[in-house]
């Protein structure tokens, strides 16, 4: 029984899917610009808010923080003397106004999405749901997986304390 709901789960996901799907490249992040593929992931519209199904590689095994950032740019930038890989991205995607990190589904960045998992060989493929988010809030973004996993607060540290930025596509 458990295998049927399965495949009828997996079926009724693949056959929402569509053309409307939005691919996004993904590269890992380096002081002089993209270090190398990391992959891919695929965004699709569902009832329930928009899917990130990812089909990366390289990442550390382990949680990592996930967001969308506020500019279409994954270029390295310096600040206060000090290169920050993809700082080009700017910050957690705001529209509103929260300057509050937060949980997927709550208050704060409207960019808050939940957490990336990369197995023991690196490998993230599951895939996440974001309910507060439409396609059209994507234009002008950037996609970003950070180093480290996100509490979803800013304690005890600031912007969930993802840390820095491993990989990041633009939309």
């Amino acid at each position: 029984m458990k295998k049927t709901l399965m495949t009828t789960l997996l079926a009724l996901y693949t056959f929402s899917a569509s053309a409307a799907d939005l691919v996004v490249n993904v590269q890992l992040a380096g002081e002089k610009g993209p270090t190398g593929e990391a992959g891919s992931i695929t965004i699709s519209e569902s009832r329930y808010g928009l899917v990130f199904t990812p089909n990366l590689k390289g990442l550390t095994p382990g949680l990592h923080g996930f967001h969308l950032h506020q500019n279409a740019s994954c270029a390295p930038v310096e600040k206060d003397g000090k290169v920050i890989p993809a700082g080009g991205a700017g910050g957690h995607f705001d529209p509103a106004g929260s300057n509050k990190h937060g949980t997927p589904w709550g208050e704060g960045h409207l960019g808050d999405l939940p957490p990336l998992f990369a197995d023991a060989s690196g490998n993230a493929t599951q895939p996440v749901l974001a309910p507060r988010l439409k396609m059209s809030d994507l234009k002008g973004l950037s996609l970003m997986v950070h180093a480290g996993a996100d509490n979803h607060a800013d304690h005890p540290a600031p912007l969930g304390g993802g840390g820095a930025r491993m990989a990041c596509g633009v939309l």
